[in-house]
């Protein structure tokens, strides 16, 4: 069973200081969008590899372990990984490869590296915001950008109590822990063992129930009604914010200048892989 209390450790990783941290949320997430917007729209390799290797600076100043990132990253990669994996096979193009009714082609070999490296530069600019922003940083952010009333609600009070949850969850595996309970172990049946893990499920989720009916409450008698609005904390953006962004909009125009006026001198990262 995965130790869900690592998402503790995240949140705690996220509120360090440094420059990356320090900016604000609205900066962070804006800038994580926009690369991935272009990356997701580039059909040469050549700005997807730089905007990798701007990011891993990005990771540097940070102060995020290089290693650390590269887990997540390799844990994130199979979700994606099974759609990129079969393009060599499926796409048209002239057969490099062949072994009785497989064939690789060229295309689509090409397809699936511009696609693996669309996700890796994708991901890690995900796990650099996951990692710098609190998890109430992001829900205060997603409002800020004038997200929809009642999901930025949903959103805000899923991340309150998300580790009320986590602590609850703990307590629970602790005490089967007491009791010498392990999911893994082989001195008891299998079924057994599924079925108290069901069991822990259902009791989470009446848990879960029965501390939502108390907010609930709890909140209604402090006057909260369906045209309440939630606090949003009034933070300023600095200089340094607006020059990160700016910055990382002047790195991607010159790349693209780079693409149109010298895409022939770039050999095969200048190539267009797009499917027509």
């Amino acid at each position: 069973m995965v130790d869900i209390t690592q998402i503790i450790r995240f949140d705690e990783l996220s509120s360090k200081s440094s420059p990356i941290h320090n900016l604000e949320g609205r900066i962070k997430l804006l800038s994580t969008i926009f690369i991935i917007l272009v990356c997701v729209i580039s059909k040469e390799l050549f700005i997807p590899i730089i905007l990798e290797i701007i990011l891993l600076i990005i990771l540097k100043v940070a102060k995020l372990s290089y290693i650390d990132s590269a887990k997540r990253l390799l844990m994130l990669l199979p979700f994606g990984g099974a759609v990129i994996i079969f393009q060599p096979f499926i796409q048209p193009g002239n057969i490099i490869w062949s072994y009785s009714w497989v064939h690789i082609t060229d295309f689509g070999l090409n397809w699936a590296i511009l696609l693996l490296i669309r996700m890796i530069v994708c991901l890690t600019a995900i796990i650099i915001y996951s990692s710098t922003t609190p998890l109430q940083e992001m829900a205060s952010s997603f409002r800020k950008l004038k997200m929809p009333r009642d999901l930025a609600m949903i959103l805000s009070i899923m991340v309150r109590f998300l580790f009320l949850f986590v602590d609850e969850l703990g307590s629970i595996r602790k005490s089967q822990k007491s009791r010498n309970f392990s999911i893994n172990s082989k001195s008891t049946p299998y079924k057994w063992r599924v079925k108290q893990v069901g069991y822990t499920i259902g009791m989470m989720f009446l848990k879960s129930y029965e501390q939502g009916e108390r907010v609930h409450k709890s909140m209604v008698s402090r006057g909260f009604s369906d045209a309440s609005e939630m606090f949003d904390e009034k933070k300023h953006m600095e200089k340094s914010d607006y020059i990160f962004l700016i910055s990382i909009i002047l790195i991607v125009v010159v790349l693209e200048i780079i693409i149109f006026k010298y895409s022939g001198q770039l050999g095969y990262f200048g190539q267009n892989f797009s499917i027509n």
